[in-house]
């Protein structure tokens, strides 16, 4: 049977919460009287955006990447809603009989070096993520492809191993060129310094470090582009980003909630605060001896966060508690334990495990003091500020936990790490890869063969009733057996230059804030 489609993130932190940047996705808008100068002298529009830095732009071998959309397409894209939407591909259908998906796809798009865009390039691209030599911590998103058949230049048939209701989100995905890529290292090679997609902007200039300077395709498919310069300019410093906002250096940008605050009743910028999927945790490694020694203790840690008071300091009130991965999607199942904040019962676990007090205050096991260091990237001051923040609390109940800032991060050696993740996409998208064994973002090496089987049946059913069951079913687990210590989902706030218009106030933003620029094309800067 075939189907056709056609589509388509204390008493002091919370007085300052109540100037905070506007509320939930409203705007504060005044007359331009900041910002950087938005119409050279030739007549062209420049967009300058607060970025941090890049080492390439891979969107095949890494996920993140806010760059990625405006220099790329995907066979299908993602519309303010969240919804799949078409992309290089104007149509699909998918036959249930043999779990075969069709694409049909734009005919006359170029690359930005002007080479046609065609089906090989489609299966080249989808190929060398699934190449486990490549290394790609996307390949999980493809997993059940068993068969790629170019029909044609502008056709191509993906039959899966087992249903993925999934697939249409993940097929967003970058499309990549052959012609540029192959025999090439999917890891090192230097076309990830001088990419070249098909997307609203192409490469102008990458002085390493400094800005990296896109232009408008005036050849792209959906209609040139508005603004006809964005430059991402790198600033990896969160209060850098403020200061160069506020000097007129940067037209947009993502700050922390205390910074944004200072812009809410300056003329000349409009606020933006959206609402995301993006939740903050203390991912525990898994890998590291001490957690085979100490993984019953994890409860006891979670009783032990008063998250509210987290997001009141550090959030400015701008979030919420977080109990799990699926907090804004449709499966989320509010039922699980929510480990609300209970310094008793932590205390309750620590001894029922055989922990005793010592006199200097902390928990000691077999001699061993009980603590162990959180980890934290570098120049994220929000995620420090929780990691603190929690540190602090699990000292106040015994628990000698500090917080380092690691010039690398060492997934493989680290005790835990501030994490953060969440899509607000389809319930698969950063469950699956994320929490799966052996899948290629599970960095805590978490295995649980309930939540693998629970997994995979929500990704193999389109029933939403199945799906539903399955979902509430891995929650459970996940509660029983945490990976995580859940903290909680943080707001993004954007704060631009008023002249920019067309930004959508209502999407939700994905995992750091991600997805700003889903409809870029459709902007415009104002005299």
């Amino acid at each position: 049977m075939k189907k056709r489609i056609l589509v388509m993130l204390m008493a002091a932190a919370m007085m300052l919460s109540m100037a905070a940047c506007g509320n939930g996705a409203e705007e504060k808008k005044t007359e331009n009287s900041a910002g950087t100068e938005a119409q050279a002298a030739d007549g062209a529009s420049t967009l300058v955006y607060g970025s941090n830095d890049y080492t390439r732009i891979n969107p095949a071998m890494d996920e993140h990447g806010e760059i990625n959309i405006l220099i790329f397409s995907g066979l299908t894209s993602h519309d303010g809603e969240n919804q799949v939407a078409p992309g290089l591909a104007k149509s699909w259908d998918y036959d249930e009989d043999t779990l075969t998906y069709t694409f049909h796809l734009e005919e006359n798009v170029k690359w930005h070096d002007g080479e046609p865009f065609t089906a090989d390039d489609v299966k080249f691209t989808i190929e060398a993520i699934m190449d486990p030599d490549n290394g790609s911590e996307n390949a999980p998103n493809y997993e059940d492809v068993t068969a790629i058949d170019v029909i044609d230049d502008y056709t191509i048939a993906f039959t899966l191993s087992a249903p993925n209701v999934a697939f249409l989100d993940y097929m967003t995905m970058a499309i990549l060129p052959k012609h540029l890529l192959e025999g090439e290292d999917m890891q090192e090679s230097d076309f990830f310094r001088h990419p070249i997609g098909t997307g609203p902007y192409k490469l102008d200039s990458w002085d390493a470090g400094q800005a990296i300077t896109l232009v408008k395709n005036e050849d792209y498919f959906k209609g040139a582009p508005n603004i006809d310069k964005i430059i991402f300019k790198i600033v990896p410093d969160d209060n850098a980003k403020a200061i160069q906002m506020q000097s007129g250096e940067l037209d947009l940008a993502l700050l922390t909630p205390k910074d944004a605050k200072t812009f809410a009743d300056q003329d000349g910028y409009t606020c933006y605060d959206m609402k995301t999927s993006d939740y903050r945790g203390i991912l525990y490694n898994f890998n590291n001896d001490y957690w085979t020694a100490n993984k019953d203790i994890i409860p006891a840690i979670n009783y032990a966060i008063d998250r509210q008071a987290i997001i009141d300091a550090v959030l400015l009130g701008q979030g919420m508690t977080a109990y799990g991965p699926l907090q804004r999607n449709i499966y989320n199942n509010e039922n699980v334990e929510h480990y609300d904040y209970d310094p008793e019962k932590s205390k309750e676990i620590m001894e029922s495990v055989g922990c005793t007090m010592g006199e200097d205050g902390f928990y000691y096991r077999d001699g061993e003091k009980i603590g162990f260091v959180i980890s934290v990237g570098a120049g994220d001051q929000v995620r420090l500020d929780i990691a603190q923040a929690a540190a602090q609390q699990l000292k106040e109940v015994g628990i000698d936990c500090t917080v380092e800032v690691p010039t690398e991060v060492d997934w493989g050696g680290q005790m835990a790490y501030l994490i953060g993740w969440g899509s607000p996409f389809d319930a698969d998208d950063h469950t699956y890869k994320v929490f799966g064994t052996d899948k290629g973002a599970n960095y805590s090496s978490y295995s649980n063969a309930l939540v693998d089987q629970y997994l995979i049946e929500a990704r193999e059913s389109a029933d939403p009733e199945v799906r539903a069951e399955a979902y509430d079913k891995f929650q459970e687990e996940l509660a029983k057996d945490p990976a995580f210590t859940f903290i909680c989902y943080i707001d993004a706030n954007y704060v631009a230059n008023s002249s920019i218009q067309g930004i959508s106030t209502d999407t939700v933003m994905g995992h750091h804030g991600v997805g700003i620029f889903w409809n870029v094309a459709d902007w415009t800067i104002g005299n």
